[in-house]
Protein backbone atom coordinates (compact mmCIF):
# COMPACT_ATOMS: atom_id res chain seq x y z
CA UNK A 1 0.00 0.00 0.00
CA UNK A 2 0.88 3.27 -1.16
CA UNK A 3 2.44 5.29 2.31
CA UNK A 4 1.18 9.08 2.34
CA UNK A 5 0.49 12.52 3.95
CA UNK A 6 -1.02 15.78 3.33
CA UNK A 7 1.33 18.92 4.42
CA UNK A 8 -0.84 22.31 4.36
CA UNK A 9 1.34 25.19 3.93
CA UNK A 10 4.48 25.51 1.65
CA UNK A 11 6.46 28.31 3.91
CA UNK A 12 9.82 27.40 5.44
CA UNK A 13 8.36 24.61 7.76
CA UNK A 14 5.87 23.23 5.10
CA UNK A 15 8.87 22.60 2.71
CA UNK A 16 10.38 21.29 5.22
CA UNK A 17 8.45 19.15 6.53
CA UNK A 18 7.22 18.05 2.88
CA UNK A 19 11.29 16.93 2.23
CA UNK A 20 11.97 14.73 5.30
CA UNK A 21 8.66 13.00 4.36
CA UNK A 22 9.83 12.21 1.11
CA UNK A 23 13.20 11.37 2.02
CA UNK A 24 11.75 8.34 3.89
CA UNK A 25 10.07 7.09 0.65
CA UNK A 26 6.72 9.16 1.57
CA UNK A 27 4.40 10.44 -1.23
CA UNK A 28 3.20 14.18 0.02
CA UNK A 29 0.88 16.44 -1.21
CA UNK A 30 1.49 20.12 -0.46
CA UNK A 31 -1.39 22.66 -0.43
CA UNK A 32 0.19 26.00 -1.22
CA UNK A 33 -2.75 28.67 -1.81
CA UNK A 34 -0.42 31.11 -3.26
CA UNK A 35 -0.43 32.79 -6.09
CA UNK A 36 -4.40 32.07 -6.09
CA UNK A 37 -4.37 33.79 -3.14
CA UNK A 38 -2.29 35.97 -0.30
CA UNK A 39 -1.49 37.12 2.98
CA UNK A 40 -1.30 40.15 4.26
CA UNK A 41 2.40 40.20 4.32
CA UNK A 42 3.17 38.12 1.69
CA UNK A 43 3.97 39.17 -2.31
CA UNK A 44 6.15 36.41 -3.89
CA UNK A 45 4.54 33.63 -5.78
CA UNK A 46 7.31 31.35 -4.80
CA UNK A 47 7.19 29.21 -1.97
CA UNK A 48 8.85 29.65 1.57
CA UNK A 49 8.60 33.24 1.25
CA UNK A 50 10.57 35.11 3.69
CA UNK A 51 8.47 38.00 4.63
CA UNK A 52 10.66 39.42 7.40
CA UNK A 53 14.24 39.73 7.54
CA UNK A 54 16.62 38.08 4.86
CA UNK A 55 19.24 37.45 7.88
CA UNK A 56 19.32 33.89 9.43
CA UNK A 57 21.35 35.56 12.21
CA UNK A 58 24.29 34.26 13.55
CA UNK A 59 26.57 31.75 11.85
CA UNK A 60 28.69 30.98 14.58
CA UNK A 61 27.90 27.23 15.85
CA UNK A 62 28.98 27.95 19.34
CA UNK A 63 25.80 30.32 19.25
CA UNK A 64 22.37 28.97 19.96
CA UNK A 65 21.08 29.27 16.23
CA UNK A 66 24.33 28.84 14.61
CA UNK A 67 24.42 25.16 16.67
CA UNK A 68 20.67 24.86 15.27
CA UNK A 69 21.47 25.87 11.53
CA UNK A 70 24.60 22.97 12.37
CA UNK A 71 22.04 20.38 13.21
CA UNK A 72 19.54 20.91 10.31
CA UNK A 73 22.53 20.92 7.85
CA UNK A 74 23.81 17.44 9.01
CA UNK A 75 20.12 16.25 8.80
CA UNK A 76 19.85 16.99 5.49
CA UNK A 77 17.62 20.29 5.44
CA UNK A 78 16.22 21.47 2.51
CA UNK A 79 16.38 24.91 3.77
CA UNK A 80 19.77 24.79 5.08
CA UNK A 81 20.67 23.83 1.70
CA UNK A 82 19.21 26.64 -0.22
CA UNK A 83 20.11 28.96 2.73
CA UNK A 84 23.70 27.89 1.83
CA UNK A 85 23.98 28.10 -1.32
CA UNK A 86 22.06 32.09 -1.19
CA UNK A 87 24.05 33.55 1.43
CA UNK A 88 24.91 37.12 0.67
CA UNK A 89 27.91 39.12 2.64
CA UNK A 90 26.41 40.22 6.38
CA UNK A 91 29.39 40.24 8.28
CA UNK A 92 28.97 37.03 11.07
CA UNK A 93 25.55 36.71 10.26
CA UNK A 94 23.81 34.35 7.36
CA UNK A 95 21.91 36.31 5.40
CA UNK A 96 20.18 35.51 1.85
CA UNK A 97 19.35 36.60 -1.28
CA UNK A 98 15.62 36.33 -0.54
CA UNK A 99 14.21 35.83 -4.29
CA UNK A 100 17.02 33.46 -5.37
CA UNK A 101 16.49 31.46 -1.78
CA UNK A 102 12.94 30.95 -2.54
CA UNK A 103 13.59 30.26 -6.32
CA UNK A 104 15.92 26.91 -5.50
CA UNK A 105 13.44 25.84 -2.69
CA UNK A 106 10.75 26.04 -5.21
CA UNK A 107 12.53 24.12 -8.38
CA UNK A 108 13.61 21.57 -5.52
CA UNK A 109 10.15 20.98 -4.12
CA UNK A 110 8.23 21.04 -7.37
CA UNK A 111 11.19 18.73 -9.28
CA UNK A 112 11.08 15.58 -6.28
CA UNK A 113 9.12 13.09 -7.42
CA UNK A 114 7.45 12.40 -4.25
CA UNK A 115 5.93 15.65 -4.00
CA UNK A 116 2.94 16.66 -5.41
CA UNK A 117 2.24 20.78 -5.16
CA UNK A 118 -1.59 21.82 -5.34
CA UNK A 119 -1.95 25.54 -5.57
CA UNK A 120 -5.04 26.15 -3.71
CA UNK A 121 -6.14 27.15 -0.06
CA UNK A 122 -7.49 23.97 2.36
CA UNK A 123 -10.21 25.39 4.50
CA UNK A 124 -10.34 22.46 6.95
CA UNK A 125 -7.90 20.08 7.85
CA UNK A 126 -8.31 16.49 6.16
CA UNK A 127 -10.29 13.41 8.36
CA UNK A 128 -8.75 10.18 8.78
CA UNK A 129 -5.00 10.77 7.00
CA UNK A 130 -2.14 12.00 8.09
CA UNK A 131 -1.40 15.39 8.12
CA UNK A 132 1.05 18.33 8.89
CA UNK A 133 -0.64 21.85 9.62
CA UNK A 134 2.06 24.38 8.44
CA UNK A 135 0.51 27.16 7.51
CA UNK A 136 2.50 29.58 9.64
CA UNK A 137 1.57 32.70 11.90
CA UNK A 138 -1.00 34.48 9.31
CA UNK A 139 -3.64 31.13 9.54
CA UNK A 140 -6.47 32.06 7.86
CA UNK A 141 -9.39 31.79 9.79
CA UNK A 142 -10.83 28.89 8.39
CA UNK A 143 -7.89 26.78 9.39
CA UNK A 144 -7.93 28.52 12.60
CA UNK A 145 -11.52 27.55 13.46
CA UNK A 146 -10.69 23.85 11.86
CA UNK A 147 -8.27 23.71 14.16
CA UNK A 148 -9.66 25.21 17.38
CA UNK A 149 -12.17 22.61 16.67
CA UNK A 150 -9.77 19.55 17.08
CA UNK A 151 -7.82 20.83 19.90
CA UNK A 152 -10.82 22.63 21.90
CA UNK A 153 -8.70 25.55 23.18
CA UNK A 154 -7.94 29.22 22.77
CA UNK A 155 -5.53 30.56 21.01
CA UNK A 156 -2.53 33.46 21.85
CA UNK A 157 -1.38 36.44 19.75
CA UNK A 158 1.21 38.31 19.14
CA UNK A 159 2.10 40.99 16.45
CA UNK A 160 5.38 41.06 14.21
CA UNK A 161 6.83 43.67 12.33
CA UNK A 162 8.60 44.16 9.27
CA UNK A 163 11.88 46.73 8.38
CA UNK A 164 11.86 48.98 5.57
CA UNK A 165 14.21 48.12 2.26
CA UNK A 166 15.95 51.00 0.92
CA UNK A 167 17.82 51.58 -2.85
CA UNK A 168 20.78 51.17 -2.72
CA UNK A 169 21.39 53.97 -5.37
CA UNK A 170 19.42 56.34 -2.77
CA UNK A 171 21.88 56.21 0.15
CA UNK A 172 24.02 59.30 0.15
CA UNK A 173 27.67 57.22 0.49
CA UNK A 174 29.20 61.03 1.27
CA UNK A 175 27.34 60.78 4.71
CA UNK A 176 26.84 57.30 4.77
CA UNK A 177 30.18 54.51 5.57
CA UNK A 178 30.48 51.19 5.47
CA UNK A 179 32.25 48.72 8.50
CA UNK A 180 31.37 46.18 10.50
CA UNK A 181 31.12 46.70 14.46
CA UNK A 182 34.89 46.79 15.64
CA UNK A 183 36.37 46.80 12.19
CA UNK A 184 37.74 49.24 10.34
CA UNK A 185 35.95 51.76 8.63
CA UNK A 186 35.90 51.07 4.69
CA UNK A 187 35.75 47.77 5.01
CA UNK A 188 32.86 45.28 6.46
CA UNK A 189 29.55 44.04 4.91
CA UNK A 190 27.07 46.81 7.45
CA UNK A 191 26.76 50.32 5.96
CA UNK A 192 26.23 52.88 8.91
CA UNK A 193 24.05 56.44 9.07
CA UNK A 194 25.45 58.15 11.77
CA UNK A 195 24.17 60.44 14.03
CA UNK A 196 24.78 63.12 16.75
CA UNK A 197 22.72 63.74 20.01
CA UNK A 198 20.33 66.39 18.25
CA UNK A 199 19.97 64.57 15.38
CA UNK A 200 19.08 61.44 17.48
CA UNK A 201 16.46 62.92 19.97
CA UNK A 202 14.48 64.74 17.07
CA UNK A 203 14.70 61.18 15.29
CA UNK A 204 13.42 60.14 18.24
CA UNK A 205 10.64 62.49 19.03
CA UNK A 206 9.80 61.87 16.24
CA UNK A 207 9.29 58.25 16.40
CA UNK A 208 7.16 58.62 19.14
CA UNK A 209 5.02 61.13 17.65
CA UNK A 210 4.54 59.78 14.00
CA UNK A 211 1.09 58.30 13.19
CA UNK A 212 1.26 54.22 14.00
CA UNK A 213 -1.11 52.16 12.09
CA UNK A 214 -4.27 51.52 14.54
CA UNK A 215 -5.22 48.23 16.02
CA UNK A 216 -8.71 47.05 14.96
CA UNK A 217 -11.28 46.69 18.03
CA UNK A 218 -10.55 42.66 18.72
CA UNK A 219 -7.14 42.94 18.62
CA UNK A 220 -4.83 43.64 21.99
CA UNK A 221 -0.91 44.20 20.69
CA UNK A 222 1.20 41.53 22.41
CA UNK A 223 4.60 41.88 20.76
CA UNK A 224 7.53 39.27 20.79
CA UNK A 225 10.31 40.62 22.72
CA UNK A 226 12.95 39.60 20.22
CA UNK A 227 11.10 41.79 17.31
CA UNK A 228 9.34 44.71 18.77
CA UNK A 229 8.44 47.71 16.63
CA UNK A 230 11.19 50.18 16.26
CA UNK A 231 9.09 52.95 18.17
CA UNK A 232 7.84 50.82 21.15
CA UNK A 233 11.36 50.32 21.59
CA UNK A 234 11.42 54.27 21.73
CA UNK A 235 8.77 54.50 24.00
CA UNK A 236 11.01 52.57 26.87
CA UNK A 237 12.72 55.60 27.12
CA UNK A 238 15.28 58.52 25.49
CA UNK A 239 18.04 56.23 25.46
CA UNK A 240 16.41 52.76 24.49
CA UNK A 241 17.10 53.18 21.22
CA UNK A 242 21.12 53.72 21.08
CA UNK A 243 21.54 50.68 23.69
CA UNK A 244 19.52 48.69 21.42
CA UNK A 245 19.53 48.75 17.50
CA UNK A 246 21.18 52.05 17.17
CA UNK A 247 24.27 51.24 19.43
CA UNK A 248 27.35 53.16 17.99
CA UNK A 249 29.51 50.85 19.63
CA UNK A 250 32.83 49.93 18.05
CA UNK A 251 32.15 52.31 15.18
CA UNK A 252 33.83 55.39 14.05
CA UNK A 253 32.52 57.56 12.06
CA UNK A 254 35.62 58.71 9.19
CA UNK A 255 34.48 61.99 8.58
CA UNK A 256 35.17 62.75 12.29
CA UNK A 257 37.18 60.50 13.80
CA UNK A 258 34.97 59.81 16.72
CA UNK A 259 31.53 57.38 17.44
CA UNK A 260 28.73 58.85 16.75
CA UNK A 261 26.20 59.22 19.36
CA UNK A 262 23.55 56.59 17.58
CA UNK A 263 23.93 54.46 14.06
CA UNK A 264 21.12 53.31 12.10
CA UNK A 265 22.89 50.14 10.14
CA UNK A 266 22.33 48.84 6.91
CA UNK A 267 22.26 45.17 5.82
CA UNK A 268 22.69 43.97 2.39
CA UNK A 269 19.47 42.40 0.98
CA UNK A 270 20.89 40.66 -1.68
CA UNK A 271 24.40 39.60 -3.65
CA UNK A 272 23.77 42.33 -5.52
CA UNK A 273 23.99 44.75 -2.70
CA UNK A 274 20.97 47.02 -4.35
CA UNK A 275 19.05 46.75 -1.57
CA UNK A 276 19.56 47.65 1.96
CA UNK A 277 17.46 46.55 5.12
CA UNK A 278 17.23 49.18 7.90
CA UNK A 279 18.11 46.70 10.98
CA UNK A 280 16.24 46.43 13.67
CA UNK A 281 13.61 49.09 12.45
CA UNK A 282 10.09 47.11 11.53
CA UNK A 283 7.75 49.45 12.22
CA UNK A 284 3.91 49.72 12.81
CA UNK A 285 4.19 53.46 11.64
CA UNK A 286 2.12 54.48 8.24
CA UNK A 287 3.66 54.20 5.38
CA UNK A 288 3.82 58.23 4.69
CA UNK A 289 4.98 58.49 8.36
CA UNK A 290 7.58 56.08 7.32
CA UNK A 291 9.32 57.96 4.51
CA UNK A 292 8.74 61.17 5.98
CA UNK A 293 10.76 60.08 9.20
CA UNK A 294 13.06 57.75 8.05
CA UNK A 295 14.32 60.42 5.22
CA UNK A 296 15.40 62.00 8.76
CA UNK A 297 17.88 59.42 8.65
CA UNK A 298 21.71 60.97 8.33
CA UNK A 299 22.32 59.77 4.28
CA UNK A 300 18.72 58.55 3.81
CA UNK A 301 16.89 62.05 3.18
CA UNK A 302 16.41 60.63 -0.34
CA UNK A 303 15.99 57.45 0.11
CA UNK A 304 13.82 55.19 -2.42
CA UNK A 305 11.71 52.37 -0.57
CA UNK A 306 11.36 49.59 -2.28
CA UNK A 307 9.41 47.99 0.97
CA UNK A 308 7.81 49.90 3.40
CA UNK A 309 7.39 48.34 7.12
CA UNK A 310 4.60 46.50 8.14
CA UNK A 311 2.53 44.61 11.04
CA UNK A 312 0.61 41.40 11.02
CA UNK A 313 -0.58 39.73 13.29
CA UNK A 314 1.16 36.36 14.27
CA UNK A 315 -1.17 33.38 15.90
CA UNK A 316 0.33 29.88 17.68
CA UNK A 317 -1.00 27.40 19.60
CA UNK A 318 -0.35 26.97 23.61
CA UNK A 319 2.08 24.09 22.91
CA UNK A 320 2.20 22.50 26.43
CA UNK A 321 -1.51 21.92 26.51
CA UNK A 322 -1.97 20.78 22.69
CA UNK A 323 0.97 19.35 21.51
CA UNK A 324 3.06 15.86 22.39
CA UNK A 325 6.40 14.92 22.54
CA UNK A 326 6.55 13.94 18.27
CA UNK A 327 4.63 17.36 17.48
CA UNK A 328 1.32 15.68 17.22
CA UNK A 329 -1.76 17.10 18.70
CA UNK A 330 -2.45 15.28 22.41
CA UNK A 331 -6.48 15.28 20.41
CA UNK A 332 -5.72 13.80 17.04
CA UNK A 333 -2.43 12.18 16.39
CA UNK A 334 -2.24 11.60 13.24
CA UNK A 335 -2.13 15.29 12.97
CA UNK A 336 1.21 17.50 13.72
CA UNK A 337 1.88 21.07 13.78
CA UNK A 338 5.23 22.51 12.28
CA UNK A 339 6.76 25.86 12.37
CA UNK A 340 5.89 29.47 14.42
CA UNK A 341 1.83 27.69 14.28
CA UNK A 342 3.88 25.47 16.92
CA UNK A 343 4.71 27.85 19.08
CA UNK A 344 8.63 29.28 18.09
CA UNK A 345 10.35 31.81 16.72
CA UNK A 346 12.24 32.56 13.84
CA UNK A 347 12.91 31.20 10.59
CA UNK A 348 14.99 28.78 11.44
CA UNK A 349 13.25 27.64 14.78
CA UNK A 350 10.05 26.73 12.30
CA UNK A 351 11.88 25.06 9.96
CA UNK A 352 13.60 23.00 12.84
CA UNK A 353 10.07 22.07 14.14
CA UNK A 354 8.79 21.21 10.05
CA UNK A 355 11.65 18.76 10.20
CA UNK A 356 10.28 17.24 13.32
CA UNK A 357 7.23 17.30 12.39
CA UNK A 358 7.44 15.63 8.70
CA UNK A 359 10.24 13.48 9.98
CA UNK A 360 7.58 12.22 12.61
CA UNK A 361 4.50 12.04 10.32
CA UNK A 362 6.19 10.34 7.96
CA UNK A 363 7.37 7.28 10.67
CA UNK A 364 3.77 7.32 11.68
CA UNK A 365 2.91 6.84 7.54
CA UNK A 366 5.56 3.74 7.65
CA UNK A 367 4.41 2.36 11.22
CA UNK A 368 7.53 3.06 12.40
CA UNK A 369 7.69 4.82 16.34
CA UNK A 370 8.21 8.33 16.40
CA UNK A 371 12.06 9.62 17.32
CA UNK A 372 12.82 12.83 19.95
CA UNK A 373 15.64 14.57 19.83
CA UNK A 374 18.05 14.87 22.99
CA UNK A 375 17.21 17.93 24.86
CA UNK A 376 21.10 18.81 24.78
CA UNK A 377 20.89 19.52 21.09
CA UNK A 378 19.30 22.73 19.71
CA UNK A 379 16.14 20.97 17.73
CA UNK A 380 15.45 19.24 21.25
CA UNK A 381 15.97 22.15 23.58
CA UNK A 382 12.76 23.66 21.46
CA UNK A 383 10.98 20.67 21.48
CA UNK A 384 11.41 20.56 25.43
CA UNK A 385 10.43 24.66 26.07
CA UNK A 386 7.05 23.62 23.61
CA UNK A 387 6.18 20.40 25.87
CA UNK A 388 7.42 21.59 29.28
CA UNK A 389 6.90 25.21 29.70
CA UNK A 390 4.45 26.54 32.12
CA UNK A 391 1.72 26.66 30.01
CA UNK A 392 -0.20 29.75 31.94
CA UNK A 393 2.80 31.50 31.02
CA UNK A 394 3.85 30.22 27.31
CA UNK A 395 5.00 32.63 24.93
CA UNK A 396 6.79 31.64 21.60
CA UNK A 397 10.83 31.69 21.74
CA UNK A 398 13.89 31.93 19.94
CA UNK A 399 16.28 29.34 20.32
CA UNK A 400 18.72 30.23 23.30
CA UNK A 401 21.18 28.38 25.53
CA UNK A 402 18.93 29.50 28.59
CA UNK A 403 16.78 26.57 27.11
CA UNK A 404 19.15 23.61 27.54
CA UNK A 405 20.19 21.47 30.02
CA UNK A 406 22.75 23.16 32.20
CA UNK A 407 26.64 21.84 31.63
CA UNK A 408 27.82 19.83 34.25
CA UNK A 409 31.32 22.15 35.00
CA UNK A 410 31.41 25.87 35.11
CA UNK A 411 33.02 27.46 32.32
CA UNK A 412 33.72 31.13 31.12
CA UNK A 413 31.32 32.74 28.75
CA UNK A 414 33.16 32.73 26.36
CA UNK A 415 33.85 28.95 26.34
CA UNK A 416 30.34 28.34 27.56
CA UNK A 417 28.86 28.01 23.85
CA UNK A 418 31.61 25.84 22.50
CA UNK A 419 31.23 23.48 24.88
CA UNK A 420 27.12 23.04 24.93
CA UNK A 421 27.97 23.10 20.83
CA UNK A 422 30.15 20.01 21.22
CA UNK A 423 27.49 18.28 23.32
CA UNK A 424 25.33 18.60 21.32
CA UNK A 425 26.79 17.72 18.51
CA UNK A 426 27.36 14.41 19.71
CA UNK A 427 24.36 13.64 20.94
CA UNK A 428 23.13 14.54 17.76
CA UNK A 429 25.38 12.50 15.80
CA UNK A 430 23.54 10.02 17.73
CA UNK A 431 19.87 10.58 17.21
CA UNK A 432 20.88 11.09 13.04
CA UNK A 433 21.94 7.12 13.09
CA UNK A 434 18.33 6.65 15.02
CA UNK A 435 16.77 8.36 12.21
CA UNK A 436 18.32 7.17 9.26
CA UNK A 437 17.75 3.48 10.51
CA UNK A 438 14.37 2.86 8.68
Amino acid sequence: MEKRLTVIGAGLAGCEAAWQAARLGVMVRLFEMKPKKFSPAHKSPYLAELVCSNSLRSDQVSSAIGLLKEELRRAGSLIMEAADATRVPAGKAHAVDRLLFSKLITEKIEQNPLIEVAHCEVDDIPKDEIVVVATGPLSSDAIISSLRSIVGTDFLSFYDAIAPIVDADSIDMNIVFRQSRYGPPGEGDYLNCPMDQEQYEIFVKELLSGEKVPLRDFESPKYFEGCLPIEVMAERGLDTLRYGPMKPVGLIDPRTGAQPWAVVQLRAENRQGSMFNLVGFQTKLKWNEQKRIFRMIPGLESAEFVRLGSIHRNTFVCAPRVLNRDMSLKAREDCYLAGQISGVEGYVESTAMGFLAGLNAARRALSLDPLEPPATTAVGALLAHLIEANPDTFQPMNVNFGLFPRLNKRLPKKKRGIAYAERALKDWSVFLKNMKSV
